[in-house]
């Protein structure tokens, strides 16, 4: 297995220059906001969707001055987005979690109610960063259609509707196809926005955002299954939380229906069918292929 490897500090300083400014009456929220960001994370979602608008903007032969400018509120956008839903996943009604990345949780640090406001305010952040940059960009129709994947991808039709069944299902048994549409949704539905949100800032087609789409849909669920064997064979350091987690919460996992063996199988076989979607498409994206392959051979 690799180790995931990537020089972030680009993507940190993009991400940096959208959070809130801490002032006023309201500087509790900001800051929890603002470390629920900042604390950690592989940034894994806006280091897709920056390589994927980078290979389509190559492709068409645009500078990346063309282009950084455009996909950069989606990369921080994207952030807060799954920030927001871990600070709301550690909360006592959900997972009830103390310590996230190695760090005590935010609702442990500033009560659960501000935990609460912190992730609706990272929610809403986006919103603003996404609604503001459109009318600065330089393809406003394409920063609209972005606009639209990322609602899509991250509500009811996405991300929040996968944890809504996850939620409603936990300690009730599961079979395959409950599975995939939680892992889909809750955990795949952000990685397929990022991938696809990158697609339409670079200038993909509509036939190439879908093909991003399906990608974006064999790394998310297996990037959860890895998560579930973690949670089994890693340990609470490497993580940086609680291992374990999954038998605690009496959730059912690839791990727990099929066992370490063919969980691992089903990783290699999403894997791969991702990589030869990625072949068949334009410009340079040997760097998406070994992002992949880093991504779904983490070992924490």
């Amino acid at each position: 297995m690799s180790e995931f490897r990537y020089d972030v500090t680009e993507i940190n300083q993009i991400i940096g220059s959208f959070l809130p400014d801490v002032r006023g009456f309201q500087t509790t929220v900001q800051k929890a906001m603002n470390e629920a960001v900042r604390n950690g994370g592989k940034r894994v979602r806006p280091i897709i969707m920056y390589e994927t608008c980078r290979m389509f903007a190559e492709a068409c032969g645009e500078e990346k001055d063309s282009w950084i400018s455009d996909i950069a509120p989606f990369m921080a956008a994207i952030e807060m987005i799954h920030s927001f839903s871990l600070v709301h996943d550690d909360l006592p009604c959900m997972d009830n979690d103390t310590l996230r990345r190695g760090m005590p949780t935010t609702w442990y640090t500033y009560g659960e109610a501000m935990g609460t406001l912190a992730g609706d305010g990272l929610m809403l952040e986006a919103l603003y960063v996404t609604g503001r940059s459109a009318a600065e960009s330089s393809n406003p129709a394409r920063a609209g259609r972005a606009i639209e994947i990322l609602g899509e991808k991250s509500g009811i039709r996405g991300m929040l509707g996968g944890q809504s069944v996850d939620v409603e299902m936990t300690g009730k048994p599961l079979d395959k196809e409950q599975l995939d549409f939680i892992y889909r949704l809750k955990t795949g539905a952000l990685i397929e926005a990022s991938f696809m949100i990158g697609a339409e800032i670079g200038g993909a087609t509509v036939k190439e955002v879908e093909e991003m789409e399906k990608i974006g849909q064999n790394v998310g669920i297996a990037f959860q299954i890895r998560d579930d064997i973690l949670d089994v064979t890693s340990t609470e350091e490497e993580l940086g939380k609680p291992i374990g987690s999954d038998e605690k919460n009496q959730k059912t996992t690839y791990v727990t229906l099929y066992g370490i063996e063919q969980a691992e199988k089903e990783v290699e076989r999403l894997s791969a069918e991702a990589e030869q979607l990625l072949e068949d498409l334009p410009g340079d994206h040997s760097a998406l292929t070994e992002l992949i392959r880093m991504l779904i051979g983490r070992r924490s």
